[in-house]
């Protein structure tokens, strides 16, 4: 099995690469700008049949420009700004793509100093030891106690600036085993709010509320920054300050969702989880924080391409699937659930259970008629007639937070 994956470490650069660090993903800003403004220029002005541009004229339109208008642009390697074009025409194809099919695309919009500080590399990248090569900017430490664990053929190379911090990012091409089948059991998981996840066997993942535990502080650092003068250097350490905070939150999330994933995939056959659209759920302002602080889509994301490495069988139940509403004993449904309901009690068997655990045990029954093996191929399934079986005893087992 041929996969490309990616392995992040982080750098460790000194004064000069660090500043080598910014020019790069500066020159890949601007030819991105340059190139998004050059296209909606050319769509506005031009009546006729030259409205459209693509990767290439730009990149050659650019190249001529180089000798003559923008020079500083040889200091940096000749793959940032071609890459940035490449990915600015890639936004364009998927702008276009969503209107034809109804997707929710937005229009490509422009760069920001400070705020895309990236840039993407191609061409002979390799490690020796603690350092990594990278074209034009030469070995750089990476903070890593070890040698580097990939094997395969590097594709390409992402360096990407959060808070003060500097990544890569490495794609690499590697050749996979066909995984074995897993041999544990069949799992429903469904996600929440206050509890992250709650599995079909009474085990229950804990919410680390990355972003509401932070949030006061998040506050009082805001308000700090929007006291500080603009262009000075304490409204500069103020930003950093604000930055270093968001990005412990975004290790925090990914964090738990990549053991969770990790987790449910490595030790389970079967794992259903639902098919929930978040776009809708986003609209309750009550909620709508606490929905985007857990990541549903993330964890989605990770199951679906960590099943097919460890050879576990995901399968996402429709959104019409009513995991809340129906009884996991009898398989009764009720026409009416509210979300401050949170023990599902039956009217016509008398089951009183956790509203998530049914929900959980209700998804473990779902076979669809067609999914995805660990390979990726489509396998027809056979009809699951005890869809609704009955669960006479769960056993319940103590929370675990990961």
């Amino acid at each position: 099995m041929l996969i490309n994956r990616a392995y992040r470490y982080e750098l460790d650069p000194n004064n000069s690469q660090r500043t080598s660090l910014y020019q790069h993903a500066g020159v890949a800003r601007f030819t991105y700008n340059w190139g998004l403004e050059q296209r909606i220029t050319l769509f506005n002005s031009c009546q006729g049949q030259a409205r459209f541009t693509d990767f290439m004229k730009q990149h050659k339109l650019l190249t001529s420009l180089k000798s003559e208008q923008l020079p500083w642009m040889y200091e940096c390697s000749k793959c940032a700004p071609e890459e940035a074009l490449k990915d600015l025409h890639r936004a364009f194809q998927n702008f276009y793509r969503g209107r034809k099919t109804g997707e929710k695309m937005g229009f490509p919009r422009f760069k920001k100093k400070g705020v895309s500080d990236s840039f993407r590399l191609t061409g002979t990248i390799r490690f020796k030891g603690r350092y990594i090569q990278l074209p034009r900017l030469g070995r750089i430490r990476i903070k890593e106690k070890r040698n580097s664990y990939h094997k395969g053929r590097i594709l390409s190379a992402t360096v990407k600036r959060r808070a003060d911090r500097w990544f890569v990012s490495v794609i690499v091409e590697e050749e996979l085993p066909d995984p074995n089948p897993i041999s544990g059991r069949e799992i429903g998981v469904d996600l929440g709010i206050k509890t992250l996840a709650t599995l079909s066997d009474g085990t229950t993942i804990l919410n680390p509320r990355a972003l509401g535990r932070r949030l006061r502080k998040l506050r009082k650092l805001n308000k700090s920054l929007s006291r500080k003068t603009k262009g000075s250097k304490n409204r500069e350490k103020a930003k950093m300050r604000l930055a270093k905070t968001y990005l412990r939150i975004f290790n925090i999330r990914h964090d738990t969702l990549h053991k969770l994933s990790t987790y449910l995939a490595k030790s389970h056959s079967k794992i259903v989880i639902e098919d929930l659209c978040v776009s809708n759920m986003m609209k309750n302002r009550r909620l709508s924080r606490a929905i985007a602080d857990v990541g549903f889509y993330e964890f989605k994301r990770q199951l679906e391409y960590k099943c097919r490495w460890y050879g576990s069988q995901l399968v996402v139940a429709p959104q019409t699937f009513p995991s809340s509403k129906l009884c996991s004993c009898c398989g009764h449904r009720k026409k009416e659930l509210s979300l401050s309901e949170r023990v599902y009690i039956c009217q016509q068997c008398g089951l009183m259970i956790d509203r998530d655990l049914n929900a959980a045990l209700n998804l473990v029954t779902v076979s669809l008629p067609e999914t995805q093996n660990a390979c990726g191929e489509a396998v027809r399934l056979s009809a699951n007639s005890s869809r609704f079986a009955k669960q006479t005893s769960v056993k319940q087992e103590p929370n675990i937070s990961l």
